[in-house]
């Protein structure tokens, strides 16, 4: 017997949660990417001590959700596995292109993109495909993809911040992984604003530092 695997397309809903209100008192909007074993909604806490009226974020909903191990009680959510991922990788631009058109945001603010963890990896994708001009990135304790070359960001000005944020003590960082995050980021974003900022701790999301961003 002989299996085949087919593949359709069909459309589908999917959520995505907001902080703080877009108003003309709006500066700074972040597009905020959780990493994985979390939802949106749980995700924008880190947030909550921006100054409410200057910064409104958004935050996109991993489509593929789980129970999160072990005690099989909350839910969490993936990006992107090593299975399917080109298509997988098509299907969440295409759903930031929606959350992005329904949100209609003024070209005059700043924009910053902000990848957490799994996050970076559809973050940075997300700004190569679409080319996507922004003010900021943050790469937050993630990986580069490794398709990703400097062509890809040869569009954005040189005054575009660019961060690579790391916890020093960060379990899933060793030296060598560290080096090569590193020089990666150089060879993507040697032409732009980057920083390199360390910080002492685990794997987590900084939140002084993200007061420090904007």
């Amino acid at each position: 017997m002989k299996s085949q695997e087919k593949e359709i397309s069909y459309e589908a809903t999917n959520s995505y949660s907001t902080l703080n209100t877009l108003s003309e008192r709006t500066k700074n909007v972040w597009f905020v990417c959780h990493g994985m074993g979390y939802l949106s909604r749980y995700f924008l806490k880190y947030f909550a001590d921006l100054n409410p009226q200057e910064n409104y974020i958004i935050a996109p909903q991993a489509q593929s959700k789980y129970y999160v191990p072990p005690k099989l009680k909350h839910v969490g959510a993936s990006w992107l596995t090593k299975e399917n991922t080109i298509n997988e990788t098509h299907n969440v631009m295409r759903y930031f292109d929606a959350v992005l058109e329904a949100e209609q945001i003024p070209e005059h603010l700043t924009l910053v993109l902000l990848g957490y963890s799994q996050g970076v990896s559809v973050a940075l994708r997300y700004v190569a495909k679409r080319q996507l001009k922004c003010s900021q990135i943050v790469m937050m304790s993630g990986g580069i993809p490794k398709e990703l070359t400097a062509e890809d960001f040869n569009f954005l000005d040189q005054i575009t911040k660019v961060s690579l944020i790391y916890g020093t003590k960060d379990e899933y960082l060793d030296e060598d992984r560290l080096s090569i995050e590193k020089n990666n980021a150089f060879e993507l974003f040697g032409h732009c604003n980057l920083q390199i900022i360390p910080f002492k701790s685990g794997h987590m999301v900084n939140k002084t530092l993200l007061n420090l961003l904007v």
